[in-house]
């Protein structure tokens, strides 16, 4: 097998001696620069690649396994994946990458991403074609969802073929039957006097035990009739290191005769057997591989953040916006000075690791903020509503608007092993900030933009692998994150420059207050949803400091 990265660029010969043709890279002089993600096998060239996600990259030159482009495209060389404790990551990666090609057909069937060919079919016995883990997976579970009744049929014959002198009062006392779909008792773990070992069991229970492994490990969701044995723990363990399994397999190779069984010998042999080599059916080029991933990334984050999205159909219109822009995330939550709602505005990015958005896409971002700002007061002026009872943007008192929390995501890998920990950091504790009057903290010019970063195995695996529960405690933790990285960046004065004073003015003089002192509190105050003045006072700004006998110091917000 061999491994490339996504843009990593590559000498143009060596490109050519593995792909066919250009679909998977774009040639540059002498270069070829990766333009793909995912499987590939030639063969004419009798070569497995897989092309990795460019967040596989920690800096320009040198991969997450500190190793360089060169040295990782020949890392695995003569190496079988299928029991290398070390490879546990490649392994868990070709499923949930194959999974989330699934997902995001499901979720968007009219906008399919995937290239057309299907992946490599194994076949007959060990041979001289490249496969990968993925196809062996794959193998295994089509093979059982097409043939899980013959082989049930076959295992309860084999059973009870075994009986001698069978005894039917304490088996029917002891056990439950099986009911046909005529009605008819069918008994499983028949008793009697003496137990035969049965030697035709041995391939089903190998095919089980290894469908079993496969199943715990991938999530794959296939139920199991207990009635079959299994070998697992440690015992698995044995059978697949120095090829004891295959040695064990051997020995009743000729045993069977029914195509289906020969099918599961064969599988079972691909298994055990410590080369990644087989023959196929197809002999012409076949892969499984996306050209625009990021179109990918952006459909995980949008389901992990913000899968109520999907059937909202008002969010869903909120996300296109009038002037063609269209914003990649969207949720409300809790607003950042008070107890009423706000939306919060996300753009994910599909970069290479120590890489931040340019300019252009914060300049992108601070426009979709200001067009869901102009959405919600369009819907105040001309229906003197917001998008909802909580939601609140402007409040008409002061005129000061509400803080609208903008964010980049940015997938990273720190460690290949790690698919479980979300590892959501901020690249900076102190925000981007974009106004036009400096001292203004509630005008609607006024946009903050966070950056945090999250572990790219774990979007990988929570997009196919989480479910409804456990993606909506996930939904409740990661918005806790992005407010709190806000609050606590308001509650720094030396990060923010403000500093928050609360009025001790009567309510009733409140509004009375606001209007005769408008100009120089104009967008440096807002009355909140449970009636409190706040004032916000930049560190350059000595224009409020005759007003704050009527304010007392705000501490810091909750």
């Amino acid at each position: 097998m061999k491994l490339l990265i996504e843009e990593q660029e590559y000498p143009v010969k060596q490109l050519e001696d593995l792909f066919d043709d250009f679909k998977f890279y774009k040639q540059t002089g002498n270069k070829g620069v990766i333009k793909s993600v995912g499987y590939y096998h030639s063969y004419k060239n009798n070569e497995l690649v897989f092309m990795l996600p460019k967040v596989f990259m920690k800096d320009g030159t040198t991969t997450i396994f500190d190793k360089s482009t060169e040295e990782l495209y020949d890392a695995l060389k003569d190496t079988s994946v299928k029991h290398d404790q070390d490879l546990q990551w490649l392994r868990e990666l070709s499923i949930y990458f194959y999974n989330s090609l699934i997902e995001y057909n499901r979720r968007w069937e009219k906008n399919s991403l995937l290239n057309p060919s299907k992946t490599f079919e194994l076949n007959t016995n060990i041979g001289n074609n490249n496969y990968s883990y993925l196809d062996i997976v794959l193998a295994f579970t089509n093979f059982y969802k097409k043939n899980k009744n013959f082989i049930l049929q076959h295992h309860i014959e084999q059973v009870t073929n075994k009986v001698t002198k069978p005894k039917w009062e304490k088996t029917v006392r002891k056990g439950l039957p099986l009911m046909t779909a005529s009605g008819m008792p069918v008994y499983l773990g028949i008793r009697n006097k003496k137990k035969v070992r049965n030697v035709e069991e041995e391939l089903i229970t190998y095919y089980f035990s290894i469908l079993n492994k496969l199943n715990q490990a991938h999530h794959l969701n296939l139920k199991i009739d207990k009635s079959y044995n299994l070998i697992t723990g440690i015992k698995f363990d044995r059978l697949c290191a120095n090829e004891y399994g295959l040695t064990k397999l051997r020995k009743i190779k000729y045993r069977y005769f029914n195509d289906t069984l020969k099918r599961m010998y064969q599988l079972c042999e691909l298994y055990f057997t410590n080369n990644s080599k087989a023959s196929s059916k197809k002999h012409k080029e076949e892969y499984l591989c996306v050209n625009n991933y990021n179109i990918i990334f952006e459909d995980m984050i949008d389901k992990l953040f913000t899968d109520k999205v999907a059937s909202d159909e008002s969010i869903q219109h909120l996300k296109k916006n009038q002037d063609g822009k269209l914003i990649d995330h969207i949720y409300e939550d809790q607003s950042i000075i008070d107890r009423s709602n706000i939306f919060y505005i996300g753009d994910s990015k599909y970069y290479k690791p120590n890489s931040e958005a340019g300019g252009l896409s914060k300049y992108k971002q601070i426009t979709y903020a200001k067009n869901i700002i102009q959405y919600n007061i369009d819907l105040w002026n001309n229906e003197d509503k917001f998008y909802n009872e909580k939601t609140v943007y402007r409040d008409d008192v002061t005129e000061g608007y509400n803080i609208t929390p903008n964010f980049f995501i940015y997938g990273h890998i720190k460690d290949q092993n790690d698919f479980t920990n979300h590892q959501i950091e901020p690249k900076s504790d102190k925000p981007s900030c974009s106004y036009h009057w400096e001292h203004r903290l509630f005008d609607r010019d006024t946009l903050f933009l966070h950056q945090y970063s999250i572990n790219f195995l774990f979007v990988l695996k929570a997009y196919t692998a989480y479910t409804p529960t456990s993606l909506q405690k996930f939904q409740i933790e990661v918005k806790k994150i992005f407010r709190s990285g806000f609050i606590d960046y308001f509650n720094n004065p030396e990060l923010s420059q403000f500093t928050f004073y609360q009025s001790t003015i009567a309510n009733e003089e409140k509004d009375d207050y606001v209007r005769d002192n408008f100009k120089a509190l104009n967008g440096k105050c807002i009355t909140t949803v449970d009636s409190r003045l706040i004032l916000a006072k930049h560190a350059e700004d000595d224009s409020l400091t005759p007003f704050l006998d009527n304010f007392e110091l705000l501490e810091n917000f909750k």
